[in-house]
């Protein structure tokens, strides 16, 4: 029996960001029932509507898959009464969310300590390439200088071959988990003590966390490397050419082994002391995978995926593309995309979020919007009449008054 709301219904969220890294965290805190309010630049937004091709309409599907869930001001904060405004919103809420480069909040009087004259017990995340201290501190950054800095692509792409970043901006999402996991640990120290927090948040070292199994080599003083879809430590544990496409096997044990040659019909591979062991094997990757693959190309991808996951109960599966990824009978199954109700455009797919609470409701409830679509319903809400807010918009709040929203 799940009780009656969401875990962050009255939780109110300012999202200044612009792309992934605010934009990701803050619709996490929506799908959980906080209400969003996306504060964006007059006329143009967050660059990533405009983030393409492809477009729809004039607008970025990308942008979709960032802010569903949320609720768009525009706000010219170069504007006396558009701060004000800002202001206002801050006194009525509890987490604030930029990643400017460090000193344009303080230039533009929305910093941590402007913002807190106005809500001590608020809860203010900066996040940014590098954080707030040190060297860098200054310089901008994106996914993919974090994602050569921080490794990842050192050890991403095939062995003597250029480095390859991996084909999802990683790093931004990445820092977007940790922005939202970091807001809802001081949500939960504010509910303890009453007192708001400061969140400094680098995309360099918000991805270090998750080497883990690199970074295990070189704590054990050995060296990383570009290995494909090898492993380091364990084999096999890649993909393999079939006679129509490729399948992914993960072996992560001596029983899974034994299982796995038995599907295969190959009892020569335990017994060849190369492939005794996962150590064995480890060292003698090439080879082994050489043996298997001779095997693999025999059949097609389904078919092995039959008899190896289905049958046999060994980790397998195909390398499926994207649009097969977000369209499967288990995806289908666990209702993961669907469809929500969009302004302008009828229905526009959602991708949902994986938690599943058993007591408490989730999951997105608004579309992304349009640009500037709730500047009046916002502002009523803080208690401005239509005559105020017209003379706000003549005033140049949100920028030109054709850019504004009705």
């Amino acid at each position: 029996m799940k009780d009656n709301g969401k875990i962050l219904d009255g939780v109110t969220v300012l999202d200044l960001s612009t792309f992934v890294t605010g934009g990701f965290c803050s619709a996490m805190l929506a799908n959980q029932g906080a209400e969003v309010i996306k504060v964006e630049q007059p006329g143009y937004g967050d660059a990533i509507r405009h983030s393409g091709p492809p477009f729809i309409d004039g607008e970025s599907p990308y942008y979709w898959t960032v802010n569903y869930g949320k609720r768009s001001v525009e706000l010219d904060l170069k504007n006396e009464r558009a701060k004000e405004a800002l202001y206002e919103l801050v006194e009525e809420a509890d987490i604030f969310v930029q990643n400017f480069r460090p000193g344009t909040a303080e230039r533009l009087e929305i910093d941590y300590d402007s913002i807190t004259e106005h809500n001590e017990e608020i809860i203010y995340l900066a996040i940014s390439a590098f954080g707030q201290t040190g060297p860098w501190r200054e310089r901008s950054g994106y996914d993919l200088l974090i994602q050569g800095l921080s490794g990842i692509m050192s050890v991403t792409g095939e062995e003597g071959r250029q480095p390859v970043k991996v084909g999802l901006p990683m790093t931004d999402l990445i820092t977007s988990m940790w922005a939202a996991f970091g807001a809802m640990t001081a949500l939960y120290r504010r509910e303890l003590t009453g007192s708001g927090e400061y969140i400094d948040l680098g995309m360099l070292e918000a991805t270090l966390p998750w080497l883990t199994k690199q970074a295990g080599q070189i704590f054990a003083g050995n060296e990383t490397r570009r290995m494909g879809t090898k492993d380091p430590v364990l084999a096999p544990y890649q993909t393999f050419e079939t006679a129509d496409s490729y399948i992914n096997i993960c072996i992560l044990n001596e029983k899974l082994w034994m299982e796995l040659c038995e599907v295969l019909d190959r009892p020569d591979l335990p017994a060849d002391e190369r492939f005794e062991t996962n150590a064995d094997r480890v060292e003698h990757l090439d080879e082994l995978e050489t043996e298997i693959e001779a095997t693999l190309r025999t059949k097609p991808t389904d078919e092995w995926t039959e008899i190896i996951a289905e049958e046999g109960g060994v980790p397998a599966g195909p390398v499926f593309d994207v649009e097969e990824a977000l369209s499967n009978p288990q995806i289908e199954a666990r209702d993961a995309v669907t469809e929500i109700e969009h302004p302008e455009r009828g229905t526009i797919p959602v991708i949902e979020h994986p938690l599943k609470f058993d007591h408490v409701d989730s999951g997105f409830e608004l579309p992304p919007p349009l640009l500037g679509e709730h500047n009046r319903d916002v502002l009523r809400e803080l208690g401005y009449s239509d005559a105020e807010i017209d003379e706000m918009e003549d005033a140049g709040v949100f920028g030109e008054p054709s850019g504004s929203g009705e």
